[in-house]
């Protein structure tokens, strides 16, 4: 038995809490990781997982015996790193992860920059709108907007985004600017997913206390691209974060309203796994992207 064949086997299973999803990460066929599960049981004697139609479960014995593998897989990792000179010099491969807009706006310009600078390096950037796992995806770097949950990880603030209300100008002429949240009655608007769309969050001036106000929704799409494109249309008023919005409003096809009455500005951060001796080509994204991204965020605040 191959026992850091094993042990990897059994904690990409307990991470990720199915024999299939360990497969995957390992790109390992699905009998060999069973067979090497089974195989670490019988040399330890022991159940490390507990098994259900549904899902994985790590026993207690598994639990610290799970601690004890991934100090041992990381130490390995490490070292692999150091003698390939990854963590003295600048090179290897990157995984960041960002949500499709923003990281299509202003991830993807500075990934292009920072790949001119270092030829040795390579990154591989997922944009989605799903906040992946970054353990169990394997990524290296994420940009997350909004509110962290509680987790191990490193974060590092860069700025922060905030949810406007906009409309085209004819759409104003026609329908008048509304002056407080409760104006939006009757209004049309254009509400995508993200959203949601019944009602929309507002704040009361020098209040935290939010309340939702329920919208008429004339349109429903599943981008903030095409609800931007419909609202320059003069179908209705949409919503979005203000980096979304920046181009449009930049050039005078929409135009914000209710500012007074935004929720709180939703922060963005760079987040990374809690580590050690952080690989150089990671400290090198990290330095170059972490000022640009602070620069960029405040070109497109759109602050009041």
């Amino acid at each position: 038995m191959d026992r850091l064949e094993a042990m990897s086997a059994f904690v990409a299973a307990a991470e990720t809490g199915s024999l299939t999803a360990a497969s995957r990460r390992l790109n390992m066929p699905l009998p060999t990781v069973s067979r090497k599960l089974a195989e670490l049981e019988a040399h330890l004697g022991t159940r490390l997982l507990a098994r259900s139609t549904r899902r994985l479960a790590v026993t207690d014995a598994g639990g610290i015996y799970f601690q004890s593998c991934r100090r041992i897989l990381d130490e390995i990792a490490e070292a692999e790193r150091a003698a390939a000179g990854e963590l003295s010099a600048p090179k290897g491969d990157l995984v960041v992860t960002a949500p499709i807009v923003f990281g299509r706006l202003h991830v993807l310009p500075l990934v292009s920059e920072f790949l001119s600078l270092y030829p040795q390096i390579n990154i591989r950037l997922l944009l989605s709108d799903r906040n992946a796992q970054l353990l169990e995806d394997h990524i290296d770097l994420a940009v997350r907007i909004g509110k962290l949950a509680d987790s191990s990880m490193v974060a590092m603030r860069v700025g922060h985004v905030r949810w406007i209300v906009c409309g085209s100008t004819a759409f104003f002429a026609q329908h008048g600017i509304p002056a407080r949240p409760e104006d939006l009655a009757g209004k049309p608007v254009v509400t995508f997913d993200a959203l949601g769309s019944t009602s929309w969050t507002f704040t009361q001036p020098g209040k935290r206390r939010e309340r939702a106000v329920e919208v008429c929704s004339r349109l429903w799409v599943n981008t903030a691209e095409a609800a931007l494109d419909a609202a320059i249309a003069g179908v209705g008023l949409t919503r979005v974060l203000s980096y979304q919005a920046a181009g449009p409003v930049g050039k005078g096809l929409l135009q914000i309203a209710l500012q007074p009455f935004e929720p709180a500005a939703a922060p963005v951060h760079l987040v990374h796994q809690a580590q050690g001796a952080m690989p150089f080509k990671l400290r090198s994204f990290l330095d170059f992207a972490a000022p640009r991204l602070r620069r960029r965020l405040d070109d497109i605040a759109l602050e009041p």
